[in-house]
């Protein structure tokens, strides 16, 4: 269950990390770009079906200021290059960083290289983000809820029942957001609150982010893309913290060992 959990965000050596410096700039720079662009659309008047009300819209773009806010968070955690330590490595050259935080909490980074142009692994975990469920079997099901323009979604995940699931069953309750740059691709997301998907009988609703993917073309082969994810995560419940920082770093690897499976496929329906 666990590397469902693992689910939202380039590898980065410590001297890459400081060289993702001004792509993180870039970032911000067009997240900032995209906020003034919203507050001036927003200023404009927009038909209205008969009975909209103006909290609707409010509504809409209170989604995508969360997007927003928690992808800008999301990519300071990875900018500052203080406390990151080794967690482990595997021999395709995937590496996983961690970082302890506030409130003795650890967020983790993997890095890794993938066979996949930047615009394929968008399609696969933002467009198709309902689809994940056929070549990831950690998850159970994710429903997208609403749509706010083409950056920006909510969507409810549900986690499998799997052999060995020490920590059990959750669901996610998350707003998701994109960033699309000359350089990179930004998927960020966070944990949100909608009225009408209260907290499901049976399972125990755990909360992701601010959490990111940072997805930039590689410099050493065409065609392939450098691959960033920081997992942070509350999984909630009664469970020691020992175990849950054992579980994710390897959910991690796990997700991206399906995913590569899932890009060798190509477009094939995985069993």
């Amino acid at each position: 269950m666990l590397p469902a959990m693992a689910k939202l965000c380039c590898g980065i050596s410590y001297p890459h990390l400081r060289s993702m410096t001004g792509l993180q700039r870039v970032a911000v720079a067009a997240l900032g770009q995209e906020f003034v662009h919203r507050q001036k659309v927003g200023q404009m008047p927009l038909p209205r079906a008969a009975g909209q009300h103006d909290c609707v819209e409010e509504t809409e773009l209170s989604y995508q200021r969360q997007g927003q806010q928690a992808l800008q968070e999301a990519l300071e955690i990875v900018r500052d290059a203080d406390g990151w330590r080794m967690e482990m490595s595997e021999g395709s050259g995937d590496a996983i960083y961690s970082k302890v935080r506030h409130g003795n909490h650890k967020v983790f980074r993997l890095e890794a290289e993938l066979e996949a142009s930047p615009e394929e692994l968008y399609d696969i975990l933002f467009v198709k983000v309902e689809e994940m469920h056929q070549w990831n079997p950690s998850i159970g099901q994710i429903k997208v809820l609403k749509h706010i323009g083409k950056e920006t979604t909510v969507t409810h995940e549900v986690s499998a029942e799997t052999v060995g699931n020490l920590i059990g069953q959750r669901d996610f309750l998350s707003v998701r957001h994109s960033l699309k740059t000359a350089e990179c691709i930004y998927l960020g997301g966070a944990p949100t609150h909608l009225e009408t998907l209260p907290p499901q009988p049976g399972f125990v609703r755990a909360e992701d982010g601010p959490t990111c993917i940072i997805i930039q073309p590689s410099a050493n082969c065409a065609g392939k893309s450098r691959f960033t994810w920081l997992l942070n995560m509350d999984v909630k419940g009664w469970i020691p913290k020992s175990l849950v920082n054992q579980a994710l770093p390897r959910a991690q690897l796990d997700f991206t060992k399906h995913l590569r499976r899932r890009l060798a496929a190509g477009g094939a329906t995985l069993a």
